[in-house]
């Protein structure tokens, strides 16, 4: 009896070990079939679905970039107005682009789409034309590396945004971040390289881990158009402010010692400073970074099917993807991770409305003063600490989620901005007083983004019109003429010999 039960036990050990041999055969034969390529990838190849074409897997976690489904507190894929829900920011921007049209940004694979879309890029109605420089594409296509290393960097960053519109179509991709022979993580914008190049570093140094997070702060930073730069007079040229440092006191030095201004407002006159998005830089002051961790790790975060592991280019939120992003690190649950996320969020954002409020009243304050006849010597020093009370406000709430990546120095950089608005609104109350005002100025009715928009004397209804008519007429000739010139690029099938 015995024996039969060791005999049947033995029968079924074989059995289970032998379905368990064929399965890691099996795992083992199709990852290797995974990466059997099929086309060559020519350098600067800017079409997404061909890369798709040897490496499926990461090109179908891609093409979910498109997904817009997911909202979150501060942030995620769906479309949001940001001055619908924050009319102050028309008034903080007034003079500026972003004061037109601010939304929050979808997936990568709606790069070119929304930039077509904003009103921030006009209602071109051909070459020449239109509000923004060239420069404006530099963080959107693929197409981007291709056009620098056929005509030259700086011929790129010339001209208006209009002119290189059938040229850039193909989406944020494979070729922004991947050699083409052989997959590594490459530098593709050489405005990251220059910045280091400033400050002494050598980003040929870098290690993979650090490239996972290099690659991303690309276009995920701070940034200006330099037209000063030797050789490059009255070209646009992207630079990062690095020079000093990266921390906000740095690069508000930066511009200050240049005097620098993205715009003059229209209501203060300040000469404003726009942060772009400083993410990296504000990641590089968090606690995960501190770590070792990469952006990478935790928005494309390593995912495994048919026995091959490889990295998800579902860029997203690690919010919607908790149990790869968040998880393999925190064990909590994950309701418990998101509540620990809000409540960084929500406490940064409670300051920072205080701090736009206080820079809200100080341009309508300094408006006034200006009405009453105030000097530019006499406003000089209040003009200043709006500059830099908005600098901070704004370094802390473009840098989108810096506000958990980094809540120690974001709460520090808000505090800051309010101390410095507050000073300035005292000065201005004692300019106000020495001009013979001595009552509070009455605050306009900005309750929503069409009342702060009407205050600012914008003109929607035109922006509107005008970009309607740029993507009923000019729009559809670029993308014509750019399907046309891509029917003649050449995708040639791997030999198997």
């Amino acid at each position: 009896m015995k024996n039969k039960v060791l005999f049947i036990v033995t029968i079924i050990a074989v059995f289970l070990l032998g379905l368990l041999a064929s399965s890691i055969i099996n795992r083992k034969s199709e990852a290797k079939y995974q990466y059997v390529p099929k086309v060559d990838i020519s350098e600067n190849e800017p079409r997404n679905e061909v890369w798709g074409e040897n490496y499926p897997k990461e090109y179908q976690s891609w093409l979910q970039t498109a997904d817009t489904t997911f909202a979150s507190y501060q942030g995620g894929s769906a479309m949001r107005d940001v001055l619908e829900e924050d009319p102050r920011l028309v008034v903080l921007f007034a003079g500026y682009g972003f004061s037109k049209d601010y939304n929050q940004g979808r997936g990568h694979s709606y790069a070119i789409e929304d930039i077509h879309n904003t009103l921030r890029t006009g209602g071109p109605t051909g070459k020449g034309d239109g509000p923004m420089p060239a420069t404006c594409w530099t963080c959107k296509s693929p197409d981007v590396p291709r056009l620098m290393s056929e005509n030259g960097v700086t011929e790129f960053y010339s001209g208006k945004w209009a002119d290189k519109g059938e040229e850039i179509v193909n989406p944020i991709g494979c070729a922004d971040c991947h050699d083409a022979d052989n997959m590594k993580l490459k530098i593709t914008r050489p405005a990251l390289v220059e910045a280091f190049d400033a400050m002494g570093k050598d980003i040929n140094q870098a290690t993979h881990q650090e490239m996972r997070s290099l690659v991303c702060a690309q276009c995920h930073v701070e940034y200006y158009f330099n037209k000063n730069l030797p050789g490059k007079e009255g070209v646009p040229y992207l630079v990062f402010p690095w020079k000093e440092g990266m921390a906000v006191e740095d690069m508000e030095k930066y511009y200050d010692d240049l005097e620098f201004s993205d715009w003059t407002h229209k209501i203060s006159k300040t000469p404003m400073l726009k942060a772009q998005h400083p993410g990296y830089e504000t990641f590089k002051t968090g606690v995960h970074a501190d770590r070792g961790v990469s952006c990478a790790d935790c928005h494309m975060p390593y995912k495994s099917e048919g026995g091959q592991k490889f990295t998800d280019h579902h860029v997203q939120s690690p919010l919607n993807n908790m149990a790869n992003a968040c998880q393999t690190c925190h064990r909590e649950e994950s309701e418990k991770l998101m509540e620990n996320v809000y409540e960084r969020q929500r406490k940064a954002t409670e300051n920072r409305i205080k701090l736009e409020n206080l820079l809200v009243k100080a341009h309508v304050e300094a408006g006034k003063a200006w009405e009453l006849g105030a000097s530019e010597e006499q406003m000089k020093p209040v003009l200043q600490d709006i500059r830099h009370a908005q600098w901070r406000w704004d370094y802390s709430a473009a840098s989108h989620g810096a506000s958990f990546h980094s809540p120690v120095e974001i709460g520090r950089v808000i505090g800051s901005g309010l101390d410095v608005a507050a000073e300035a609104r005292v000065k201005l109350a004692r300019l106000l007083a020495d001009l013979g005002h001595n009552k509070p100025i009455k605050m306009p009715d900005i309750s929503t983004k069409e009342k702060a928009q009407e205050y600012i004397g914008m003109d929607i209804e035109k922006l509107e019109a005008d970009k309607e008519a740029f993507k009923k007429n000019l729009l559809p000739k670029w993308m014509e003429a750019a399907k046309a010139r891509e029917a003649k690029m050449e995708t040639k099938a791997v030999s198997m010999n």
